[in-house]
């Protein structure tokens, strides 16, 4: 009687991953994950999140410096943003204006975008814009830089509040420095029911005994 044949065992190589090199990002995160392992936003994001927080336009050689990737794929990737903002609808536009790039509300949208202005107009100002409004009102003609050194913070944001709300004016610029100078309005002495100037409450006995050394530092 014959043997029954016994085939030999199969056995499977062992399956080795190849190396990970260079960073790897994550496409339901957004984020990079780089050769030591540390992680970040990858340049969609890193781009979206800077042009949030601009007042003007940035060079796209700015944003590259900023982001350390090459200039030419920050341009195209600005692109891709815009093209996909515009396909998508959304109340916003990514635009190249003056040599740069920055968010603008959709032309669409600008009725809604007023409307909300003006309405924001009749709520209470912030203890910072009335912090800055006060500055002004005791200090004026004065430059955002002088502002900004009696309240120990910067003041721009502000500023723009009470000018957009036409509580404080341009009154020209500084001879020396060509810094753009800010007063009160008409329309500060209507909505604090004051003839002028002159009958404001003494307010110098407040002031820190240093304001003239911090504001001749910020010259």
């Amino acid at each position: 009687m014959a043997e029954p044949v016994t085939e030999p065992p199969v056995t499977e190589p062992p399956v080795t991953e190849p190396p990970v090199t260079g960073p790897t990002a994550g496409p339901e995160t957004g984020f990079t994950v780089g050769e030591a392992g540390g992680s970040g936003p990858d340049l969609r994001a890193g781009l979206e999140a800077i042009l949030l927080v601009v007042d003007e336009p940035v060079a796209e050689v700015t944003l590259a410096q900023v982001l350390e990737r090459p200039t030419r794929e920050v341009a195209a990737t600005l692109r891709e943003l815009a093209a996909e903002y515009t396909a998508a609808g959304r109340g916003f536009d990514l635009r190249e204006v003056a040599g740069g790039w920055r968010f603008y509300t959709r032309a669409e949208c600008a009725s809604l975008v007023e409307r909300f202005v003006r309405d924001g107009q009749q709520t209470r100002l912030t203890q910072a814009a009335l912090e800055t409004l006060a500055v002004v009102a005791y200090r004026q003609p004065v430059s955002r830089a002088r502002v900004a050194a009696i309240r120990g913070v910067n003041s721009d944001g502000v500023m723009r509040t009470l000018v957009t709300r036409g509580l404080v004016e341009e009154a020209g610029t500084e001879p020396e420095s060509q810094a753009v100078l800010y007063r009160t309005s008409s329309y500060f002495l209507e909505r604090m029911g004051l003839r002028d100037l002159d009958e404001l409450p003494e307010l110098a006995p407040f002031l820190p005994d240093d304001v003239e050394t911090l504001e001749e530092q910020q010259k």
